[in-house]
Order: structure tokens, then sequence, then C-alpha cells
């Protein structure tokens, strides 16, 4: 019921404010060659302010090919030269370098969040792109996981980290809604109403009282979008998924495990006090 009446409340999205995104790293298509089918694709890598891009395509007889492009984002666009090469190593082959073969023209990018852009390329009319998400399905159970949520606004900054563990079933607006172990944090992809294609989050206290909204879209592990404080002002928000499903850690520290030392320190613990117990007796 609660989750219900949320749904008006999340109209507060509407009103996004427009600011730069620095695009995130990963496979990305062209939204119009997705068809499951071989075709062209781009790899991009952000670090800081250097753009760099790799794409995967064909000659105009048929003969695969690939191009660099290097360049600095500002304010989410960038342009860069496609470079080719030649001469460099095949499977099999001992030491080879490879080098420069030309250029086939220059690529244009602007970016309109981290997941999702244009691009125009030599001799082609600007066409959308996006980072390709191959292996989290729009489902519940891809919500699983350890998340945190940061925002940043007129009411400062804001944090949360939400372990999601339970699928309770379907809202009349979403396909699945995914909660923690006590119910007070809860996320579920939205498939109907003016949130359709985003994720929806709330946070409530043990009475069931709205804390916080959230709203966000998100690509594999990393998403942005916006959370408001129940009666707050909306704020700017990034998303990072720290566990997969299948509670395997998906940044470069954290791992699924306690380390082995966690284990010996918390044995000794227990050896210790379990022998000062048979002392006082």
């Amino acid at each position: 019921m609660f989750f219900k009446k949320l749904a008006a409340s999340a109209l507060f999205l509407s009103a996004m404010a427009a600011h730069a995104f620095s695009p995130q790293s990963g496979t990305w298509v062209v939204n119009s060659e997705l068809d499951g089918k071989p075709g062209r694709g781009l790899a991009i890598d952000v670090q800081n302010d250097t753009f760099v891009m790799q794409m995967y395509g064909y000659e105009s007889n048929g003969q695969p090919t690939f191009y660099l492009a290097t360049g600095k984002v500002v304010n989410g666009q960038v342009s860069a030269a496609l470079n080719r090469y030649t001469g460099g190593r095949y499977l099999g082959s001992g030491p080879l370098s490879g080098s420069a073969a030309g250029s086939a023209g220059v690529a244009s990018f602007r970016f309109t969040s981290g997941i999702t852009g244009y691009v125009t390329l030599p001799g082609e009319p600007e066409k959308a792109i996006s980072r390709f998400n191959f292996g989290y399905p729009f489902a519940a159970q891809s919500l699983v996981g350890l998340w945190s949520m940061l925002s940043l606004g007129s009411e400062g900054l804001s944090a949360d980290a939400v372990q999601l563990s339970t699928n309770i079933g379907p809202t009349s607006t979403g396909n699945g809604l995914v909660v923690n172990s006590d119910s007070t944090f809860g996320c579920e992809h939205q498939t109907s109403g003016s949130l359709a294609g985003s994720v929806l989050c709330v946070k409530i206290n043990s009475q069931g009282q709205l804390l916080r909204s959230y709203y966000f879209a998100y690509s594999v592990d990393d998403g942005e979008g916006y959370s408001q404080r129940n009666g707050g002002t909306q704020q700017t928000m990034s998303v990072r998924r720290h566990t997969s499903p299948q509670g395997v850690g998906t940044g470069l520290v954290f791992k699924s495990e306690a380390p082995m030392w966690e284990h010996n320190v918390l044995r000794a613990h227990i050896s210790e006090v379990a022998a000062a117990g048979r002392a006082a007796d």
C-alpha cells in the first residue's frame, strides 16, 4: 500500500537538472544496429578527462578492422581522429610493432548521461549510442546485491548503503519489489507510468514513514539519478553496485568471502574468551 502511494510523489523527478556526464567505461553500441547479429561496437574508457575509444567495424570490402581515437572530454563532448593501424602482432606471431595507417576522419561524441549519448562518424549522420548491458536483464533478480547511493545538493552530502535480498512481488507499476532484510528499503524496475524504464527505490523507518526516495538509471554496476528526502529538495545521485546477485564482488577490492586472516582473528578471540570463562569458574 505504501509503495502505491509513493508513485505520485515520484513526480519530483520530472524537473531533472541538466549537467555534464562522464561516460561509463565498457562496451558501447549504436542503438539502431543492435539486432543480435555481428556488427560494429565501441570500447570506451574515460579516465579523468582523457577519452580513449576503440571501434571495431568493417572495410568496404568486408574485411574487419579497428580504429583508435583519443581526446579530451569537455562538458560531455569530445571529437577525435579515427586512426588506423597495420602491421602489428597476430595470433602466434613473434614481436611485431604496428604502425599508423592514416585516419578515416573525425568522430564526434556527445554524452547525455553516463550510459547514453550520440556519435557522428565520418560520412554518417548522428546516431544514438548506449553502453551495452548483456549481463543484467530488466528483471527483479538483477537488483539483488549490495548497493551504495551517494547524493549531493542543497541539503549537503547524503549516503546510503543497502543489501537487497528478497523479491516480495511486483507493485502496480513494476516487475518485482526487492527489499532488504528488515523491509525498510526497497527497489523495483518500473514498467509503466512516467518512470518506466528506470529503477525506483524508497527508504522507510520502522513505523512505515517515508524517509527518502530514489530514482536512477543504471548499466551493469554504475548508475545515476536523483534522490529526495521526504519533504526536502531533489539531489543529484550516483549509484554503485558492489556485489552481483550471486554475492561476487564487482569492484577492485571487495571480496565475496572474508579474508583468511579475519577468520584466524575470530578463532583467536573465541579461544581467549573461552579460556577466560573457564578461569572465572
